[in-house]
Order: structure tokens, then sequence, then C-alpha cells
């Protein structure tokens, strides 16, 4: 069976060069992505042995950093530019192998947006992933309108993964837990709060009316949803249109027809059912979170689904191929 996963993540260390001075000095890349920077930075190497071990066909690749979001208005389009630049160089030999989401500099909206489109036209890429807040900013931001309405107009999805939460969340929410000083990253970012945070964003962009201004816009969640699953009936009776928000349409209308989740670094079978039962099996697609889950981890986990063959396809490819456009040769 045809195998896509769309949350498979690269970083390239030679890019560091082109940080200026003042923010190069001061990266302190995390211990795990320390540790896994070889992985990230392979493409057709222990990467693509891997895809053959397991049967996975193709990755849609993403960049794992933040660098960009760190640069100010005037030197982040150009280093998006240059990143995605050497992606597309990296994966020109491999076109049915892989393919990529935009890095985008959102610290300059327009650009972003710009940026968007020139990666779609010039290299084939299937939108864009943006990384959490821009300095402090949830994307309901007005600022953030051109890269919605540039996704829309080249029919991509725009792809929200968790980024590290503001200084003032790591500080109430998940620092001096028991008495220790400093933030528990366990709590702050995979073990909870990267996934509360993705989906808080959600829910104000639904509240903001974005989804309903941009009704062919398609948003991805990874992490089999980000909590939403869970909270569906809750949250849609709260996210009532007139209820407060800008919103016209029900959270659970909105969100068959705009949202799309994956099912990145979620491996057992319950999380998966509730969100069979709530966003459905047209919207939920396969995704690994290389390399910081294994992939034979998602296959095992693909291959416990007890579905019907055709609806196991649309989760193991169907979906990816037709929200991306992908061309199966």
């Amino acid at each position: 069976m045809r195998i896509v996963a769309i949350e498979e993540h690269v970083s390239f260390p030679e890019m560091t060069r082109h940080l200026p001075a003042d923010i190069s000095d001061k990266q302190t890349p995390s211990a795990a992505a320390t540790q896994m920077m070889p992985k990230l930075a392979d493409i057709s190497g222990e990467r693509l042995n891997a895809m053959d071990g397991s049967g996975i066909s193709m990755q849609v690749l993403s960049v794992e950093n933040t660098d960009v979001n760190l640069l100010n208005s005037t030197n982040a389009p150009a280093f998006a530019a240059r990143y995605n630049d050497l992606l597309a160089e990296k994966i020109k030999d491999y076109p049915n192998r892989f393919t990529a989401f935009a890095h985008l500099p959102m610290t300059a909206p327009l650009a972003a947006a710009d940026e968007l489109e020139r990666t779609v036209m010039s290299y084939g890429f299937r939108g864009a992933m943006i990384r959490g807040l821009t300095n402090g900013e949830f994307l309901d931001a007005p600022k953030f309108t051109p890269v919605f309405e540039r996704a829309e107009k080249l029919r991509v999805p725009i792809y929200i993964h968790p980024g590290v939460p503001p200084k003032t969340v790591m500080d109430a929410y998940y620092s001096n837990v028991g008495g220790h000083t400093g933030p528990f990253d366990a709590i702050a970012c995979w073990g909870w709060g990267w996934h509360s945070e993705t989906a808080i964003h959600v829910l104000r962009l639904l509240a903001a009316g974005v989804f309903d201004r941009y009704p062919g816009l398609k948003i991805i969640i990874g992490h089999m949803g980000e909590m939403l699953p869970m909270m569906w009936a809750r949250s849609d009776r709260a996210f009532q249109p007139g209820n407060g928000g800008y919103n016209q349409r029900t959270l659970i209308d909105t969100f068959r027809q705009q949202l799309y989740i994956t099912t990145s670094g979620f491996f057992t079978q319950p999380p998966l059912r509730i969100a069979l039962d709530t966003i459905g099996i047209d919207n939920i697609i396969f995704s690994v979170d290389y390399p910081f889950s294994n992939n034979q981890m998602g296959i095992d986990f693909l291959n416990e689904i007890q579905l019907p063959p055709e609806q196991a396809e649309k989760i193991a490819h169907g979906n990816a191929d037709k929200l991306l456009g992908l061309q199966v040769s």
C-alpha cells in the first residue's frame, strides 16, 4: 500500500552561517535537536533507507527549527528563501519520494505570502508549515491576512505546528515545578503545552472568523488533532455562532470542511477512534514526526487500524494525495 507521511522534519546546520551574529551567538539547540541533527540534515542516506525499510512511499518535508521567526522583517525573507532553495535542491533528484512545505518569514507577512507563492510555483511545494506564535502574536492578528489570502488563492494548506510558548506563559504555567527553578520542558512542550497551545491557536482562528473569510483555506494540525477531538462536542457548544465570536458556522461544520489532522507522534488506537468519531475519516492523514518518532512505530500503528481497506488507504495516502495534489506514478 502507498504510504505518505506529511509531518517529517529537516534542519540544515549550514544555514546557521546565514543568521546575523546577534542571533546565531544566542542559539542553544535543545538536547533532542542536537542528538537528532544528523538525521535532520540527511535526505538521501539513512532517511531514505528508513523509508524503504518501513515501506513509506513519500515524505513531505518541513524545516524543524524556528530561526526565521527570530529574524526581523528585513532579514527574514532572504533567510527563508535561501532555506527553501536549499531544501528544493536537496530533494530535486527524488520527486517520487520527497516534496515539501515552505519555510515562511512570518515576521514579514506579505513577504511570507510571496515566498509561499514562489515555492509553490517554482518548486511544487505543497503549502507551508508555520510554527506557533510569531513575536508572541497568534495567526488571527490582521497582519497575517496576506498568508491566508495567498494560500486560498494557491489552493494549498497551512500546517500549524507547535512552537515554544512565550516567556510569560512559560513563567506562569511551566516553571518552578516542585520548587525547581526553570521551565519543566515535559509539561511546556511535548508532554502537554505544545498541544494545548496549538489547539488554542486553531480555536482563535475560528472565533476570529478567519475560516469564514477564507472558505477555501485548509489548515492542518498534527498530533491527532492537538486535543481537539476529545473536546469536540463541548467546544462546539461553546463556539456556536452568536456566542461572542465572529464565526458564522459551528465548530463542527467548519472543521469538517477546512481542518485536517495528522497522526504525528500518536501511535495508539484510542485517540484515533475519537478522531474518527469526530472529525471523520476524510480529514485524517498519516504522519510519523520523523526523526523524533520512529518510522516503524508509525507503520505498526497503521497496520493495527481496524478499518476496511479502502478507509485505511484514505489515512495512509488517499487524503494526503487529494489535499496536497500529489501525483501517483
